[in-house]
């Protein structure tokens, strides 16, 4: 697949009635993915299926809010999230996702399920886009990848403290 994809800059959107939908494996390589996920971004099913769901990462993205959202789902929970991402052509799109694991007939977790919606534009502009560039500031400042994803993750629990909320309370508050 392509990688190093330039940005354009232009956003996509998708109708409010339709819901992106994807599954993966437990390495978050793509089983199965809707038509609505195909066409936003850019991708034939041949093209997908089998690849990594973060070919659509948007490098704007903070990589802590993708630690939250695996230790989430590694412990069994669901997780609600506002997520950037880049289409193949550099084109980007928000999304309000909704990510489960999905279980076995043995209770074990055998991949995840991901729901995305078109998000609240004001929850992007007002809470989301200034949160993101700010934990994606402090990433980057490290000069190890590791250490920086820790440092915004840490920053976000210190916000989350402050505002005296959960990541989930904070996320259904905007």
């Amino acid at each position: 697949m392509k990688s190093g994809l330039s940005l354009t800059g232009h956003e996509r959107s998708f109708p409010a009635e339709e819901v992106i939908v994807t599954k993966t494996d437990l390495k978050g390589r793509i089983t199965y993915a809707n038509q609505c996920f195909l066409d936003i971004s850019d991708l034939s099913e041949e093209q997908a299926l089998g690849q990594p769901h973060s070919i659509i990462r948007h490098p704007d993205m903070p990589r802590c809010i993708f630690k939250l959202l695996w230790d989430y789902l590694e412990s069994g929970r669901e997780i609600f999230a506002y997520v950037i991402n880049r289409a193949m052509n550099g084109d980007h799109y928000w999304v309000f996702a909704h990510v489960t694991p999905s279980f076995g007939a043995d209770g074990k977790i055998i991949g995840y399920h991901s729901s995305r919606r078109v998000p609240k534009r004001s929850a992007i502009e007002q809470a989301i886009k200034p949160l993101y560039a700010d934990l994606l500031k402090i990433e980057t400042q490290a000069t190890d990848r590791k250490i920086g994803m820790a440092r915004a993750y840490d920053a976000l629990q210190e916000k989350l403290k402050s505002l005296r909320m959960t990541y989930d309370q904070f996320i259904f508050s905007l």
